[in-house]
């Protein structure tokens, strides 16, 4: 899936970031959801691997990084210590400039980067979220019902640990069939990578540490930056035209554009998992948005 990439460990502030490198020219760092690993760029990354060096990682909690104890206020699994591994890892790479593009819960990794270390990221992509201060700010009956997920896995330890281990193919499965609308999206070997690391007690609990922080610190740090800082950097916003936050936010861009100040993107026609529902779109997108 990676031909031509090579692996790596990289020790950062706290744990270790599992990846992968291939390409030749400008670095592009890219970043996972959930319930996926780095393995989610495997359509996308060898074309794009054609025009920039591009690192695709594992966040810390998830795949084969490293997951750390973590603390009652959940700080070693916020954006903001996620962010810093990032950050960690490609300075070790070599690279104190980069392109930058999430998913979901690495989008939301991505922008804390872009806010924490402005000089760093030169082009921003997030795809298929809004801010995560402004989605608990409008959360409202229709949130609730649409993203219920997150409360389930910020619910107090041990429950939603508990609730998974003894099942965890059925969260993991629910997320992998409803959230796209191509269905044939995951090869088996992919979705049995994904389900892996669902069987596993340690990332489990790290996964519902990372949505934990993100009910309570993300949020504070989101808060505390609103108004004071922006991207300052062009920013690509795509969502997925079937997916939740079409459904829940009228105009993504608007929110998006409280936060910076040069933001395009639209809707690509799929569900939440657009780089593997639509990888031919993703690359055009970010090939011309990248350059």
């Amino acid at each position: 899936m990676f031909d031509g990439f090579e692996e790596f460990d990289i020790s950062t502030t706290g744990t270790t970031i599992h990846g992968r490198r291939g390409g030749d020219g400008p670095p592009l760092l890219l970043l996972h959801g959930i319930p996926e690993t780095h393995l989610m760029w495997h359509r996308v990354a060898p074309r794009l691997a054609e025009r920039y060096t591009v690192v695709a990682t594992d966040l810390r909690g998830y795949g084969d990084s490293g997951a750390p104890p973590s603390t009652p206020d959940h700080a070693p699994y916020s954006k903001r210590a996620a962010a810093r591994d990032q950050f960690e890892v490609m300075r070790s790479l070599g690279y104190d400039r980069f392109r930058l593009v999430g998913h979901d819960r690495g989008a939301r990794c991505a922008y804390r980067l872009a806010l924490d270390e402005p000089d760093a990221v030169v082009r921003l992509a997030v795809l298929d979220v809004i801010p995560g201060g402004d989605a608990w700010n409008r959360a409202d009956a229709a949130f609730t019902l649409e993203y219920w997920v997150w409360s389930f896995l910020a619910a107090p330890e041990p429950v939603p640990e508990r609730f998974i281990g003894a099942a965890p193919a059925v969260l993991v499965d629910f997320m992998l069939d409803t959230w796209p609308t191509v269905k044939d999206a995951f090869p088996a070997e992919v979705r049995a990578a994904y389900l892996a690391q669902f069987t596993d007690p340690a990332s489990v609990h790290a996964i519902c540490e990372e949505f934990r922080a993100a009910a309570t610190l993300d949020r504070q740090h989101d808060e505390a930056d609103r108004g004071r800082r922006r991207i300052t950097c062009p920013l690509l916003v795509l969502w997925g035209q079937h997916g939740a936050v079409a459904k829940l936010y009228d105009d993504p861009l608007a929110i998006w554009r409280d936060w910076a100040g040069d933001v395009r993107g639209g809707p690509v026609p799929v569900g939440h998992f657009i780089p593997e529902e639509a990888p031919d779109e993703t690359v055009r997108q970010l090939r011309d948005f990248l350059a």
